[in-house]
């Protein structure tokens, strides 16, 4: 099964995709900290041509790839081991859900848990409801639901089983662009596939340097509400440094061995977050929310999956539905490989259930116990928690835990969190990176774990200074576009792959062991 072509002796060496996009992630960072207003209008106009002219790929392609997945579940398929026949899962069912989780729970959940419901409802999407009404709130949990549920987690099970099929089923290194063996044959080691492994690497980089912008801004957003530190680019550009200079040092110290005691505390910490909310907020309420609001969001799914320009806002879909299927496509090769490593041994049955359903809801859980908080206060008059996030979107969590008891030991917690979600995240994004740099090794040189640290720092500071959060959309939007062929490609490629597999009629499926002793994915140290 096992067909590598790599010599182990070149894997460290690093090749010419490290260059390349070292070359052209400079030379943005560079334009961006030298003449900021030029990359912000470039950068605008992309973003308005990719979103007018081909908007409509990232609906129909993330859409296809839920009901690609729903079918492999379904099928014969699903009882194939991700691995040999007779591999068994290297972590406890807990465990491997609180990995997933951990993988890209961080920073957003923070960042939009209050802030994307709380738009929504004094701004409905599409005009589908009246400002601050009881009718918005059900349609903003509805549209929160969609931009972090299904489709999100449906792009990276695709790019996270096609990884783990190729590098455990067939013995191929960790790169994006091996994955297209099956179709591209021995011209996977030439120019077509270091350019496919130079989109991934960009897109990945600048999903990252998204999140640490999102994460310097929040992490802001709690200093000025506890402290009354201004909210400014050279706090900001700070917060990036002493962020940076965590997560390199982690991934060069092998901090990241750890990566499961950091999930698990960092999922109880959010758990008990979410508890104290849950109970001295409006509980009711939130319960009947959640219930009707996960009913819309279940029974109009594909149409809602299917909305466009042309009968919707296209203002609207550039700052949430666009910005965030282009995000989550950024992350795709990061978050792929992270969910392959986990998840050896599993079966693709076992995969699919566990990476679309059960972060799908947890997350809607988190945005209806926050969200949902913000808006009952926001509807009774409580509050202007909606006023706030207009003003300043870093603020509307924050905003949401002052109107909670023991608001200045939640914001601290909360702090905590970021940070603890970031470090862990970053880390073994840069990890994934210098992996996607050194040939596909488990084990990249110190110099490139290091370099890419600073490299998505500076990118990271870059763009903040070209133009803040805008400028974070526009990059993720604009280097996700050439990505999203490539993760076509990846589905048709791991078809093809899986085709070829013999399945008998009836697979016998053992009783899963509980695993003696966990082990951490070697991608992540």
């Amino acid at each position: 099964m096992s067909e590598s072509t790599t010599a182990p002796s070149d894997q460290r060496r690093p090749g010419p995709v490290l260059y390349v996009s070292l070359a052209l992630a400079l030379a943005i960072a560079v334009w961006g900290a030298a003449a900021g207003d030029s990359l912000s209008r470039v950068g605008s106009g992309a973003l308005d041509g990719i979103t007018r002219g081909f908007g409509w790929a990232y609906l129909l392609v993330s859409l296809g790839f839920l009901a690609f997945l729903a079918f492999l579940a379904c099928s014969r398929y699903g009882s194939l081991r991700l691995g040999r026949d007779d591999e068994r899962p290297a972590f406890r069912r807990v465990t491997w859900y609180a990995m997933i989780l951990s993988a890209v729970m961080g920073i957003g959940l923070i960042s939009y848990g209050v802030t994307e419901p709380i738009s929504h409802l004094a701004e409905p999407p599409h005009g589908l409801a009246q400002p601050m009404t009881p009718g918005s709130a059900v349609t903003a949990m509805q549209f929160s639901f969609f931009d972090w549920g299904l489709h999100a987690w449906g792009i990276f099970a695709v790019v996270g089983l096609a990884m783990s099929w190729s590098m455990f089923r067939r013995g191929r290194p960790g790169l994006v662009s091996a994955l297209f063996r099956p179709l591209l044959g021995r011209r996977v080691d030439g120019v077509a596939g270091g350019a496919i492994d130079v989109f991934a690497v960009l897109a990945t980089l600048f999903g990252t340097t998204t999140s640490l912008g999102l994460g310097a801004l929040q992490i802001n957003g709690g200093f000025t509400a506890l402290f009354g530190i201004p909210t400014s680019r050279p706090v900001q550009f700070a917060i990036i440094a002493v962020i940076t200079l965590l997560f390199t040092a982690s991934a060069l110290t092998g901090v990241a061995r750890g990566i499961r005691f950091l999930s698990e505390t960092s999922m109880g910490l959010g758990a008990l977050l979410f508890v104290f909310v849950l109970v001295v907020g409006p509980t009711i309420y939130l319960v009947d929310l959640y219930v009707q609001s996960i009913g819309r969001y279940v029974s109009e799914l594909v149409s809602t999956s299917l909305i466009t320009p042309a009968s919707g806002d296209l203002d609207f879909m550039q700052s949430w539905t666009y910005f965030m299927l282009a995000w989550w496509l950024s992350w795709a090769a990061f978050v792929g490989v992270f969910l392959a490593r986990i998840s050896r041994g599993r079966t693709i049955r076992e995969f699919v259930v566990g990476v679309l359903l059960v972060p799908s809801v947890v997350f809607s859980l988190w945005f209806t116990a926050f969200g949902g908080t913000a808006i009952h206060s926001d509807l009774i008059g409580s509050t202007k928690i909606a006023v706030a996030a207009a003003g300043d979107e870093n603020s509307a969590f924050f905003a949401t835990l002052q109107s909670l008891p023991l608001s200045t030991v939640t914001s601290l917690v909360t702090i905590v969190l970021v940070v603890l979600f970031f470090v862990s995240g970053a880390d073994a994004n840069t990890f994934v990176l210098s992996m996607l740099t050194s040939r596909g090794t488990e084990n990249p040189p110190s110099w490139i774990l290091a370099l890419w640290g600073a490299v998505t720092g500076a990118a990271a500071i870059a763009l903040l200074a070209a133009g803040g959060l805008d400028s974070l959309q526009q990059m993720v939007i604009v280097s996700s576009a050439p990505f999203l062929l490539i993760l076509i490609g990846v589905a048709v490629s791991f078809w093809k792959d899986l085709s070829t597999e013999f399945v008998p009629r009836q697979v016998p499926v053992p009783a899963e062991p509980e695993p003696a002793e966990e082990r951490t994915p070697q991608t992540l140290h």
